[in-house]
């Protein structure tokens, strides 16, 4: 890894490097704030639409389909650039935002959120690989930053943009708002950002196979995570029959991948040692980024008794935390390394998690943010050095890849995390009142308290096998070329 020194002018927005680092902070923006704009605003769409039992699934189809569309850009990214891919990622995710501002039914919104959720899948992990591609290791500490401020932004700009248009003016506007930033990102990328794609002296051969059995594999995987225990139960032929089919067509792209020229998620990625410990961090924070963001707004609500606004802030602790200690990694990790600043971000989110298994139904909601907070703190040292090690460790032609692999893996920990702790607070619910698909936010605190408890036991065991994953990466990466 480089230690070379660099200036906040040399990487800043006033740079020559500037304006693509802009372009980059607009199209992560967009699917940053779409975190938190759509779930304010759901009250007044279900009103306007109707459809109160489907909404779940505005989330569902945009994670499905963000999650598996994933390592397939990235290694599109590989094969034809960074530009072409993201500026589909962007028209992807704006024309979706167009249709969904046009919606005229639940079942209508829904089809036009797996269209964003597409987008989103192309933004996020190429967003990254360009910022890998054209900053070194020491330059990153402190792009990281500027990518860091993007969400701790929309932590806050997103709920009250939803509030506001909800009540004032209309919840379309939630993407329409989408529009001119799209519009913005894509127009200083095409003008701006020259990059010098690395080709082989043979045509790429696309894997068609790989890239189909993957998505529909890794789709009826999450789709059973998701929904196990929701939609049908776990025991069901409905989960049963999903699950299984999801393994024989995985391990079916396995074998698929073992032959193919240019396959779309290499095996090789699976024994190297960086990636193997990035991407098991990654899905462990997948686990706890998601499934405490589940179940400590319902705390606040059910047990604490504060109201929906309160828990907002509550959740939006981690939020905060977050963008700060990755604002703050990059300084870190040029000084004592990858490994000593994950672990340091890992037994941080340990001491969080002890912390929510303090808290009772005396406690302030203050003191249930201050855990989050934490928790989030240690993400935050955790999740973007992992990202930084991972393109480090490899050449262009598979940064694209690796980056892929690493938020794929976030996806699947989000959706384990979901169901796992679903079905902790379900088990100790049916013990209590003798149903295991009681409706949570309509428990009493007393059966409430004791269900969220136990999944605050499973976010300390996910806390300890991240400190774990951690321990594996090497403390310091070779650089390789930035292409």
């Amino acid at each position: 890894m480089t230690t070379e020194q660099t200036d906040r002018a040399a990487v800043g927005l006033r740079s020559e490097r500037g304006p693509i680092l802009l372009s980059v902070m607009l199209s992560v923006g967009l699917v940053a704030i779409d975190a938190t704009i759509l779930a304010t605003a759901v009250p007044a769409v279900v009103d306007d639409l109707g459809g109160f039992t489907q909404f779940p699934w505005l989330f569902s189809i945009y994670l499905l389909a963000q999650a598996i569309s994933v390592p397939i850009y990235g290694k599109l990214a590989d094969l034809r650039g960074r530009k072409p891919i993201m500026l589909l990622g962007v028209g992807l995710f704006v024309l979706g935002s167009i249709l969904c501002g046009f919606a005229w039914s639940m079942p209508a919104l829904i089809a036009f959120r797996l269209i964003q959720g597409l987008g989103a899948g192309a933004i996020q992990p190429i967003g990254m690989t360009i910022i890998g591609d054209i900053y070194s290791v020491a330059e990153r500490a402190r792009v990281q930053g500027y990518l860091a401020s993007v969400w701790g932004i929309s932590s806050f700009v997103g709920p009250a943009l939803g509030g506001v248009f909800a009540d004032y003016i209309s919840w379309r506007w939630i993407f329409f708002v989408n529009i001119p930033l799209g519009l913005a990102a894509a127009w200083v990328l095409v003008r701006k950002f020259k990059e010098n794609v690395v080709r082989g002296t043979t045509k790429p051969q696309i894997d068609y196979w790989g890239t189909i059995l993957l998505a529909v594999g890794g789709s009826l995987l999450l789709l059973g995570l998701l929904e196990g225990g929701v939609m049908w139960a776990w025991d069901s032929v409905a989960s049963i029959a999903i699950l299984a089919v999801s393994v024989v067509l995985l391990t079916a792209f396995v074998l698929v991948e073992r032959k193919a020229p240019e396959p779309v998620l290499p095996l090789w990625v699976l024994g190297h040692r960086v990636l193997n410990s990035a991407n098991s961090s990654a899905l462990l924070i997948g686990v706890l980024m998601v499934g405490l963001s589940t179940y400590v707004p319902l705390y606040a609500q059910g047990v604490l008794g504060t109201s929906a606004l309160v828990a907002g802030f509550a959740l939006a602790a981690m939020t905060l935390g977050w963008p700060v200690a990755a604002s703050l990694a990059g300084r870190i990790y040029l000084r004592v390394g990858f490994r000593t600043t994950m672990l340091l971000g890992s037994v941080i989110v340990v001491i969080g998690s002890g912390l929510l298994l303090t808290v009772s139904s005396d406690s302030s909601v203050l003191y249930l943010a201050l855990a989050y907070f934490v928790i989030g703190l240690g993400l935050g040292f955790s999740a973007s050095p992992g990202v930084v090690a991972a393109q480090s460790s490899v050449d262009w032609k598979s940064r694209g890849v690796v980056t892929g692999a690493n938020m794929f893996a976030r996806s699947v920990g989000s959706a384990v995390g979901v169901a796992v702790f679903g079905a902790v607070a379900n088990g100790v619910v049916a013990s209590k009142v003798g149903a295991a698909h009681e409706d949570l936010e309509h428990l009493s605190g007393d059966v409430l308290a004791p269900a969220i408890h136990d999944v605050y036991y499973g976010a300390a065991a996910a806390a300890v096998l991240l400190v774990v994953a951690v321990a594996f990466m090497p403390n310091r990466v070779e650089e390789h070329p930035r292409g």
